[in-house]
């Protein structure tokens, strides 16, 4: 079986249930073009950017944060996107969907989805092992 280490992976990163804020996370090899498609706009390193959270239509999921950690000087050690909205389970999953859904877009300057082969982090899952 062909090792999936290098593949880009997404998680809900806070605990399940209701709470005032949410986050998504994102963590993998070069989703800075990516993440700005995601976001709209350009995406200064470590820095905070209060931004509509839009799907596929243009109407927006939520209004929150978006904070993009550039590898190596991250968590992982990779390129990190966190997206932090209102708690709850239906919009961190309508977040986590729309993630998904725009991975699989195709760049139209490629001809390639924006993310390929981003999926589902397992359980226990992290790319912090060498930490």
């Amino acid at each position: 079986m062909l090792s999936r280490h290098q593949d880009p992976i997404i998680a809900i990163a806070t605990a399940p249930g209701r709470g005032a804020v949410g986050i998504v996370r994102v963590s993998g090899p070069q989703l800075q073009s990516w993440a700005e498609t995601l976001c709209g706009k350009t995406l200064t390193p470590r820095q905070a950017h209060y931004l509509p959270i839009n799907d596929a239509d243009g109407e927006p999921i939520d209004q929150g944060l978006a904070l993009f950690f550039p590898g190596p000087h991250s968590y992982t050690g990779e390129d990190v996107l966190e997206l932090q909205a209102h708690g709850g389970p239906v919009v961190l999953q309508l977040l986590l969907a729309r993630c998904m859904e725009a991975a699989n877009e195709i760049n139209s300057a490629t001809g390639q989805a924006r993310l390929p082969n981003l999926r589902l982090a397992q359980p226990g899952e992290s790319r912090n092992a060498h930490f």
